[in-house]
């Protein structure tokens, strides 16, 4: 079993906090964003139709706001883990108080 840790107490977020756990949300919606555009390019473009540079400024877009929504309903995802890991330079170390 895996014991928890002292800082997994939950405390009140600061602004830099927040400051942190946002930038870690839109960083994971930025890798995400990538993975979908990355997803798009592996499907082949030998349709009758194509949408020109409309067409690939809408699905650019569209990957952008699904990407953003995806990280912002992610629990335990990529952005959680790095806030994590970098919340904790954000802290004072804690021990005995004088």
């Amino acid at each position: 079993m895996i014991e928890p840790t002292a800082s997994a107490t939950p405390r009140a977020d600061t602004p830099d906090d927040t400051r942190l756990r946002q930038t870690a949300r839109q960083l994971e919606g930025v890798f995400m964003e990538y993975l979908f555009k990355a997803m798009r390019e592996t499907v082949p473009q030998d349709g009758l139709i194509d949408g020109g540079s409309a067409e690939s400024m809408f699905t650019g877009l569209l990957d952008q706001h699904v990407a953003d929504a995806a990280a912002a309903r992610q629990e335990n995802g990529l952005g959680d883990a790095l806030y994590r890991q970098l919340a904790n330079s954000l802290r004072p170390p804690a021990g005995p108080t004088p």
